[in-house]
């Protein structure tokens, strides 16, 4: 599927955590009936296996992005605040 026509017909995927919040939020609060409840759970699970999917294909783009020319990968740990992962003595990173 296109991307063009991907985006016409489903939410991105910050759209759908959004909408996953708010179906969340108002089954936790208990006030709908069961019909209205059942189509909401409905709906977030759709939504999750969107942005289960999404995830997939962001993680693949990042395998290929970071891949070798010898076809190996490297990875290093995601490290939120910018800083250098902490090297061990055989390499391995630390989480000091």
């Amino acid at each position: 599927m296109s991307r063009a026509t991907r985006s016409s017909k489903e939410p991105r995927f910050e759209e759908a955590l959004e909408r996953l919040e708010t179906i969340a939020s108002s089954l936790e609060d208990g006030d709908l009936t069961l019909e209205q409840s059942l189509t909401l759970f409905e709906e977030g699970v759709r939504l999750t296996r969107l942005c289960a999917t999404r995830l997939d294909e962001a993680q693949k783009r990042i395998e290929l992005l970071t891949r070798h020319e010898d076809g190996t990968l490297q990875t290093s740990p995601f490290d939120a605040a910018g800083g250098e992962p902490d090297a061990g003595p055989d390499g391995e990173t630390t989480d000091d």
